[in-house]
């Protein structure tokens, strides 16, 4: 009687695999793990990025998601919430660790925290891919981004000339972490020190990326300078912070604003008068190279280091230009 029911158990557990395999309801409903039944011949290639709350991230899965079909690859584009939880992206990049992916794609929102994770996915040889925000080391064969040292440089080279050369401004920027946040506040900084000795930056204060906390940030600051003549928003939420703490403030027309990225409420504030301008990155692009250097990895290609995707400057003048247009997104 024990050998009856041991063998009924086996032949019950035997068709719950089966029916497992044949689709049944997987144990986990978590888009990750959902995400790791790779069709047979696509290389499976996650990609994690900083975050979903801005239009930005969405404009780089579109560009993803056209070099995964052109190269006939599986990507899994996810990221936190927002831009402050780097606890959740290192354990999204540990999830994927686990699915054994082909290649990955990343976008660190801390430019040392996930080093020993991509270290891991160096060691079972799984080529790692940055886009738009790098790391502090030497492991991504390549990373696909706007040189963004030069792009803040030109911000602050705009800046400079709206405001005639010298008086107070100040940066809201959306972190001190990630690479993004550390070389847009640099650039934007070294240019002003390096070649306007008439200009003063009074305060550089980082929000998240969040727009509700860079509003209240700029608030401050502009309590704290009655004099200030322009404010840096280093990102999208950063730039849309300032723009709102400017308009509560009473001070818009007053202050010049410089944004960075798009979205619709810059794109509207230029055509309105009330941002002088941002830098525009070219986020499809980075989304577009990011896939096509990890499928040049998984051929066995060298890739150059640095995939620098290029930016320009927009203002009411030339928004509305071929050429900057096909840069922006809503």
């Amino acid at each position: 009687m024990k050998g009856k029911s041991l063998r009924w158990l086996g032949g019950l557990v035997a068709m719950v695999f089966v029916a497992a395999a044949c689709g049944g309801t997987p144990a986990s409903s978590s888009p990750s793990v959902a995400a790791s039944a790779s069709p047979a011949g696509k290389a499976f290639i996650p990609m994690i990025s900083k975050g979903f709350q801005h239009q930005f991230w969405q404009a780089v899965r579109q560009g993803a998601e056209k070099a995964a079909t052109q190269f006939n690859v599986r990507i899994d584009f996810q990221g936190p919430e927002n831009e402050s939880q780097v606890d959740k992206q290192l354990e999204m990049l540990q999830t994927v660790l686990n699915q054994k992916p082909q290649a990955l794609c990343f976008a660190a929102l801390d430019s040392k925290a996930a080093i020993p994770l991509l270290q891991k996915f160096k060691d079972a040889n799984i080529p790692v891919i940055g886009f738009d925000s790098g790391v502090d080391s030497d492991i991504p064969l390549a990373t696909a981004a706007t040189d963004n040292i030069a792009a803040a440089g030109a911000a602050a080279d705009k800046m400079a000339a709206l405001i005639g050369m010298s008086g107070d401004v100040a940066i809201v920027a959306h972190d001190q972490t990630s690479r993004t946040g550390i070389d847009r506040v640099k650039g934007f900084t070294d240019q002003i020190k390096n070649k306007y000795p008439n200009i003063k930056i009074v305060a550089t204060q980082y929000g998240g990326g969040d727009q509700l906390k860079s509003t209240d940030l700029t608030k401050a600051i502009l309590q704290a300078n009655p004099n200030l003549k322009g404010i840096f928003g280093a990102n999208e939420g950063s730039a849309i912070g300032v723009l709102n703490g400017v308009k509560e403030s009473g001070k818009s027309g007053k202050v010049t604003v410089i944004g960075y990225d798009s979205g619709q409420q810059q794109m509207d504030a230029i055509r309105a008068g009330t941002e002088a301008g941002a830098i525009t990155q070219d986020p499809i692009g980075i989304g577009f190279k990011c896939v096509e250097a990890a499928v040049n990895a998984l051929k066995g290609q060298t890739l150059p280091k640095n995939i620098d995707t290029g930016f320009k400057f927009y203002d009411k003048t030339n928004i509305d230009n071929p050429d900057i247009a096909a840069l922006l997104y809503k």
